[in-house]
């Protein structure tokens, strides 16, 4: 088992009912609204290592992401989607701070975008 298939994707699995596009990882382009799974910092904290299992803690940031056309209504747009993204994450998953609203410019589109830490453990 993977990072990938045993953590992010269950996440992103548990987040496909909110109203964005979910992303296990950064895509080149990033249609909004959206919920992009990326590492966080530190990304992994190792608990357990020995010659057969290794247990970690893996550390995310769900980015939630709007478009950024009218500052009131982009941020209520973002905190309508961090509170269905928070009421989405499933059991096992530790959630941390949600970190204030930014604008972030990929291409040539504006986005208002927060981070949510999300931490879960790993057994490999």
């Amino acid at each position: 088992m993977s990072i990938l298939s045993s953590i992010r994707q269950p996440l992103a699995t548990a987040l496909a009912g909110v109203s964005a596009n979910v992303f296990t990882h950064v895509p080149e382009n990033v249609p909004v609204p959206a919920v992009i799974l990326v590492p966080d910092s530190p990304y992994l904290e190792l608990e357990t290592i020995n010659k057969s299992t290794l247990h970690a803690k893996v550390n995310m940031t769900v980015t939630v992401c709007v478009a950024y056309a009218s500052n009131p209504a982009a941020l209520d747009n973002l905190e309508q989607l961090l509170f269905s993204v928070l009421a989405a994450i499933p059991a096992g998953y530790e959630v941390g701070p949600v970190e204030r609203p930014t604008v972030t410019q990929v291409g040539s589109s504006n986005m208002l975008v927060a981070d949510i830490r999300v931490s879960t453990y790993y057994t490999n």
